[in-house]
Parts: structure tokens; sequence; C-alpha cells
């Protein structure tokens, strides 16, 4: 027997059940690193990945199982109903991660109805679809914003939502439609609330890639407001180990916080990576910041309590100092890897 047919039977009995597994948005930032890991954890399974392919995702993500018999790429919307109940239909799915969805917060203030129609709706017909066809297990991919903001309070996955933009709106009504499925049919969905998430590959709509990119372009930091706002960043592969967890230990029925340890005003992000890019002196930081006008709504923060995946036995492993140290690397060895940053995503 050969050493790679030793290794395959070494694989099947650690696997005996091999599934076959969607992810929807599986070409975007956090669900090609998904596609990714499951690839690499369970090289039995079947990997489905639904993508619309929209600015933001990118089979260049994925570009490393182009070849890989385990893995297939469909590109569609998971709003669109007779493509999804026949994706159902003819591919025997066990386990559903949805991650597709409409994320960019500026965005979502100028178009609604579309955030709304893409993350509830699509949501709405892509668990018709699941219960029909007895999938085993549906995790959705929810936001730390369903929450709202807090000053001084920590929030478990208890504490009641009060979103204050149309993106977590349109999240927090998704998730309202996943627990309805649970109440009702008592199908077996999963809700994973996650801190912001950063690393390599992200589009540069969000806060840190654009960041870089903009000091790439020796272009200055644009920061929203008085720039006091802070968030809590969390690297992407402790983002995706905390989402396989859930699917082996999570409870059905339950909402999962995945937050993040480090917590950074944007101002002093930026002032931060403008040290790392830069090599500014403490004196030349404030040469490269640009304020802009604030959001209509700009929450100062999102606390999360993660009580719950800790028990699971997941905990945050990537510190801020190596998270970060590997973003900027990335990005300064892919320069160009997405399109230049147009003067609107310049002021973010």
């Amino acid at each position: 027997m050969s050493d790679k047919s030793e290794n395959q039977t070494a694989v099947s009995k650690l696997q005996p059940d091999c599934k076959t597994v969607l992810v929807t948005g599986g070409a975007g930032f956090i669900g090609s690193h998904l596609v990714l890991l499951l690839a690499a954890r369970y090289p039995l399974w079947r990997i489905i990945n639904v993508d619309s392919l929209d600015y933001c995702s990118s089979l260049k993500n994925l570009k490393r199982l182009e070849n890989t018999s385990t893995y297939k790429f469909i590109q569609g919307d998971v709003c669109d109903q007779y493509f999804i109940n026949n994706l159902f239909s003819t591919e025997n799915i066990n386990i559903v991660f949805h991650c597709a969805a409409q994320t960019h917060v500026d965005n979502s203030f100028l178009y609604p109805s579309q955030f709304m129609h893409v993350n509830a709706t699509g949501t709405g017909i892509l668990l018709q679809a699941a219960l029909k066809s007895s999938v085993e297990k549906f995790i959705y991919m929810s936001t730390d914003e369903v929450y709202g903001d807090s000053l001084d309070k920590d929030f478990d996955e208890l504490s009641p939502k009060n979103p204050t933009n149309p993106y977590s709106i349109s999240k927090a009504a998704a998730e309202n439609v996943v627990m309805s499925y649970w109440k009702e049919h008592k199908f077996p969905v999963i809700i994973a609330r996650s801190s912001n998430v950063y690393g390599p590959r992200q589009y540069h709509e969000k806060v840190i890639p654009r960041f870089l990119v903009l000091l790439q372009q020796d272009k200055k930091c644009t920061i929203h407001g008085t720039g006091l706002q802070s968030r809590h960043f969390l690297y992407i592969d402790d983002i995706t180990e905390a989402l396989l967890m859930i699917m082996n230990r999570g409870i059905l029925g339950e909402i999962y916080n995945i937050a993040a340890n480090f917590e950074i005003s944007i101002i002093q992000l930026a002032k931060e990576l403008v040290k790392m890019v830069k090599n500014a002196s403490a004196y030349e930081l404030d040469n490269w910041l640009l304020f802009v006008e604030d959001r209509p709504v700009g929450d100062q923060r999102y606390p999360m309590i993660s009580d719950k995946m800790r028990k699971l036995g997941w905990r945050p492993r990537v510190q801020w100092k190596e998270g970060i140290q590997r973003t900027i690397r990335w990005y300064e060895e892919n320069v160009g890897y997405w399109p230049t940053v147009t003067e609107k995503e310049e002021r973010g």
C-alpha cells in the first residue's frame, strides 16, 4: 500500500462519517478561511462553496483548492429560491455554515432594503430549503452589533438585542428567523455572534485593511468622528476554530458569543498601524490621520462575554501583536490583491 493510501485509511478511521458541508459566502473573508480549515481538518468531507462573487469576494482566496476533488464552487445567490431549492435537492447537504451577508455598515445606511433582503430574506430561503432536506446542523454567522452600544456592561447571550444601524438590524432580524425554526420545528440551528475579525485577505472596506492599504498608497487613515469609539478585534484563525468547535460541540438551539480579548480605540489603532507601517515617530503620527464626518449612528463599544465558548474549550490563541504582524506582512506581500481603494472607500 502506498503512503498516500495509508494516510487516507488513517484519516478514514478518524472520520467514519463523511459529511457534505455547505458554506455560503465561502469566497469572502471569513467564509474562505473557514472553507480552507474544513478542507485541512476533514480532507474526506465534501465542501460546497456557494458565493455570488460580490465585490468583496474572490476565488483567489481559495486557489489552493481549485483541483481538489472534495471541493466544489457554485456561483449563486442565497436569495434565489429556485437555485437554493435545487442545491439542497441535489447535493445531500449535512451541515450548513451560513456566512453570506451584506456586511458594510456604511453601505447599509445607503441601501437598507438591500441589506434586509440579503441578510434576513436570504436566510429564510436557506432555512426553508435546509428544513425540507433534513439538514443535521445549521450554523448562522452573526455579529456583536446586534447587542447595540454599551459603555459600562458586557453582553452575554441573554442580553437583549438593541441594533442601531440597518446592518445590525438586518442581522438581528435574520437571527429571529433562525430561532423561529428552532422554536417551531426543532430544526437544529446554532447562532454564533462574533467580535470584529481581521487578518489576511480581508477586503479593504473594513477598518484594518483600509488603513493598511491607504498607508501603502501614502494616504492618511480616515477616521469617523473623534475616533474614540473602540472595537474588539479577533484574528481570523480564532474565529474559524471557534466555528468548528461549535459544529462539533455546540448545543442545538443555543447562541454563542465569540469574543475577542483585545480592545482598542480607532484612533489608537490608526496610530499603531502608522508606527508599524511607516516607522513614524510619535511626533509624526497625527500627520497620517484625517478625521471625516461620523456615521449617522456611531456605537462606542460592543463588549461581549464568551463564557459559553470557553466551556466548550475555546479561547483566542493569536495575540494582537502576532496577528497584526501577520496581517501587515500579508498586505505588504500582496499589493494589488484587491482593486485600489476608491475615494469613497477612503472615507470608510
